[in-house]
């Protein structure tokens, strides 16, 4: 972690709704998963925020979390390092951002760096890892390991073909949003400027 001074003010107040968002049991449910998905021997951490960040801070687990989505062969990165050199680790965490990315966790769900390298967003940690199973469970190419409750299916593409026969008819068609013109008549109706008759 970087080595910092209490914050306060604004900043702390900033700080502390950060932090409120971050989620024990959904902590629980992600180590399960990755150390399911993994199929390797990775201890299990701590309960907790700070053991939660040191456990990915090296971007070990990371990286072998997204090379066991891939069939064996394809791995994006290739090789892992165990360094202990801070450089290193932060670069190993940003080949992990870049293929999430390509895996196709969107951009908007993806955290920075520095959030988890200096537990500044740990929230935003847990979105990122949420949202690429999410998109492993959605893929369903028999890579993906745990329970498909864990995370929610996305919603897939579902285009529809018309023929231009059935889209001309569909110009002639008032649409409902439009109002109804059923029961609709001027029957009774006099024209413009006539005086109104009365009986």
């Amino acid at each position: 972690m970087a080595n910092r001074g209490p914050s306060y003010g604004l900043s702390r107040e900033v700080q502390e709704k950060i932090e409120q968002k971050y989620d024990a049991d959904l902590e629980n449910k992600l180590v399960d998963w990755i150390i399911l998905q993994c199929a390797e021997d990775i201890q299990h951490p701590p309960p907790g925020r700070a053991h939660f960040q040191k456990w990915l801070m090296d971007g070990t687990v990371l990286c072998k979390l997204i090379n066991s989505l891939y069939p064996p062969g394809q791995e994006p990165i290739p090789k892992i390092s165990e360094s202990k050199m801070a450089f290193k680790q932060m670069e190993q965490i940003s080949q992990f951002l870049k293929a999430a990315e390509i895996y196709g966790v969107r951009t908007t769900d993806i955290f920075q760096t520095v959030d988890l390298w200096e537990g500044k967003d740990m929230a935003a940690v847990q979105r990122t890892l949420m949202a690429l199973g999410s998109v492993a469970v959605t893929k369903d190419d028999g890579c993906y390991r745990g329970e498909p409750s864990w995370f929610h299916r996305k919603a897939q593409q579902n285009r529809r073909g018309f023929s231009e026969e059935q889209l001309r008819q569909g110009q002639n068609v008032i649409g409902l949003q439009m109002g109804s013109n059923k029961g609709a008549s001027q029957a009774g109706m006099t024209g413009y400027g006539m005086p109104r008759q009365i009986m």
